[in-house]
């Protein structure tokens, strides 16, 4: 006869095998490294990755993986390109670990689906896989880069996350100190240029790195949440740089959408044009880099606040064929306090992927470029321009980053047009801004893109 215990330890294995997922590799083989900035808002959501994933690996009784917060402990300038992180990555992890998860702040992760996926393959190769992106035509942002056929090359949605082997980020490493010594250049687009750098084909599975949730997603980006009450437009004051060649034709466009949004917009030329009207800024026109009439734009701009709306908390630098969401922007400026020196838009580097000392990002100016108020006499008083025409966006970047002013990247601001972007990295987005008219109807592509006042994720009609 059965005894009758021997069933109750059959219900009770039964019971812990159907409730505890069985991982055969652990956790701890893992190392997620989160590609974070370090101001506030970011850091914050970091750390609440961080406590995410030990969260899950308490719930199913694992030491949890590495987490590696980069601007803590890799406070490199062009950590945010990747590169410059395979040495150090490859010291601390190649001879402990089998995979690397890179991640966003916003990324969410379900650890047994990563474990999972991770298993069929092998760690010895090297290997890495992740959300893939095509450009659908040739694009500026990737230097027309693949022009014959542009959709044949595939590079990562950071946001979705992305896996390495370790014996990749061992050959990467390796790579890297070949190259090192050699200067980068610029650096525009990090997910497209680390796929240029590592030239192994991503391993493409959308459906496990997603751009949201779904079944079998292990990762996928967290929308974002306003952070409070939208900044109030009387608090912004845009400032948008013209000249006499397109007062016909550019600053019309900015009047007839956007510019109807604000409190306080300023349009500055090098010629007086009632009819805008606009200010006189005392610097001619230069055929680019515009840096003397910007900072001259800049000095006009806080005089003014200084004399006649010190209500104005934040400065929006704009050109005349930027198009811009105010409402979203409004929200979005929500997430950072005016009271401190900072600066928010698009990010780019300058010589920031190499081991030399001397790089520096910079904020693009055609997408827009934010400054708190409090901000801009720091700036005046310390930095001026080499030349007329040296690139003011640079310039602006090269004076902050002497003077240690934070620079803020937001994925919603744009330096080129909606079309110069993959489809899929634009899907997760609310889109603040987007640049130049060249071979588009700009008043379809705001219509379009950003004159809704709602801050939802944009669903453009080919997804």
């Amino acid at each position: 006869m059965n005894s009758p215990n021997g069933l109750v330890i059959f219900v009770y294995l039964c019971f812990i095998y159907t409730t505890s997922p069985v991982i055969s590799l652990r956790l701890d083989d893992i190392v997620v490294v989160v590609l974070s900035q370090g101001d506030q808002y970011h850091a914050n959501k970091a750390e609440q990755l961080r406590q995410n994933i030990i969260e899950q690996a308490a719930s199913i009784n694992q030491k949890p993986p590495s987490v590696r917060i980069v601007h803590k402990e890799f406070p490199h300038v062009g950590a945010w390109t990747v590169v410059p992180l395979f040495p150090w990555l490859n010291k601390l992890h190649s001879g402990n670990s089998s995979w690397f998860f890179f991640a966003e702040e916003k990324t969410q992760i379900n650890l047994t689906e990563l474990v999972t996926l991770v298993e069929g393959y092998d760690e010895k190769e090297a290997i890495w896989m992740g959300h893939g992106l095509t450009d659908e035509e040739a694009t500026i942002i990737h230097h027309f880069a693949f022009a014959d056929n542009p959709s044949k090359f595939k590079y990562p949605l950071f946001s979705a996350g992305f896996v390495m082997s370790t014996a990749l980020i061992v050959e990467m490493s390796k790579k890297y100190k070949e190259m090192a010594v050699r200067n980068s250049d610029f650096s525009i687009d990090a997910s497209h240029e680390l796929a240029l750098y590592v030239d192994i084909p991503l391993i493409d599975l959308p459906r496990q790195f997603c751009i949201e949730n779904g079944v079998g997603c292990l990762s996928y980006p967290k929308h974002d949440i306003n952070c409070g009450e939208p900044v109030p437009k009387e608090s912004i004051f845009f400032a948008v740089k013209t000249c006499a060649k397109y007062h016909k034709d550019r600053v019309p466009v900015v009047k007839s959408t956007w510019a109807q949004q604000t409190a306080f917009i300023e349009f500055f030329s090098h010629e007086q044009d009632e009819e805008i009207p606009t200010t006189v800024v005392g610097v001619e026109n230069t055929e680019r880099g515009h840096c003397k009439k910007s900072f001259a734009i800049v000095r006009l701009v806080n005089q003014r606040i200084k004399k006649e709306i010190p209500s104005i908390k934040w400065i929006v630098l704009a050109d005349d064929d930027t198009l811009i969401s105010v409402p979203r922007l409004q929200t979005l400026l929500s997430c950072w306090s005016d009271s401190g020196e900072i600066a928010v838009g698009e990010r780019y580097g300058y010589n920031v992927r190499g081991s030399k000392v001397g790089g520096f990002n910079y904020l693009t100016g055609g997408g827009g470029i934010i400054i708190s108020a409090s901000t801009i006499p720091h700036i005046l008083k310390n930095c001026a321009c080499q030349g007329d025409d040296s690139p003011d966006d640079m310039f602006l970047g090269l004076c902050m980053a002497k003077l240690n002013i934070p620079l803020v990247h937001s994925p919603s601001f744009h330096q080129a047009r909606p079309n110069d972007y993959a489809m899929n990295y634009l899907a997760i987005q609310s889109p603040v801004s987007f640049h130049k008219h060249w071979m588009i109807d700009p008043l379809a592509v705001y219509d379009e893109w950003l004159s809704s006042s709602d801050n939802h994720v944009h669903k453009h009609t080919e997804l």
